[in-house]
């Protein structure tokens, strides 16, 4: 390979991680957990600070769990950092997560969770060439949490609107094409 091709593959392979990234966010705003498991490696381990830590099929559990009581989450990816050595790569990802919860008072009211987090990750291209997690970290640097009072669509889930304006495959539920 010369060096143009491989420059051209390492653009290739960064804008599929980078894709990657993206497709995790859209898993669990749209509470897509077939979506969310698509994206991890078999032996992946995923560290949420003190929510969860450990295999990363039991924190896909632990996100399906949690989403009947989240009504809203919003995953902003602001910088991406990559790094890619043939099949495996690196990243750290600034992101600004924001979920309606629960107000753990009990009740019907609810909470603002904001938070400033980067996801340090390690990522694996599998034998079907789509890149995947193989282990996620994620640091919270700041985390904010107060009462909600505000509205909007708050959890459309299946019933968004992008699943019928965006035809492409990418778009629809479950793992990626």
């Amino acid at each position: 390979m010369n060096v143009d091709a491989a420059a051209l593959q390492e653009l290739i392979d960064k804008e599929a991680i980078r894709e990657l990234v993206l497709c995790y966010s859209r898993a669990v705003d749209r509470k897509d957990v077939e979506l969310l498991r698509d994206l991890y490696t078999e032996d992946a381990t995923d560290s949420h600070g003190d929510s969860f830590d450990g295999p990363a099929s039991g924190y896909c559990d632990f996100i399906a769990q949690s989403l009947p009581y989240m009504p809203y989450s919003g995953h902003h990816v602001c910088n991406h950092m990559i790094s890619v050595m043939g099949d495996e790569g690196n990243g750290e990802v600034y992101a600004l997560a924001y979920h309606i919860i629960p107000d753990m008072t009990g009740g019907d009211a609810r909470e603002e969770d904001f938070m400033a987090v980067r996801y340090i990750d390690n990522y694996r291209r599998c034998s079907d060439g789509k890149w995947r997690f193989s282990k996620r970290v994620v640091t919270y640097d700041l985390k904010i949490r107060r009462p909600f009072t505000g509205g909007g669509l708050l959890g459309l889930g299946e019933k968004d609107p992008s699943y019928e304006v965006c035809e492409h495959p990418l778009f629809q539920r479950g793992p990626r094409p």
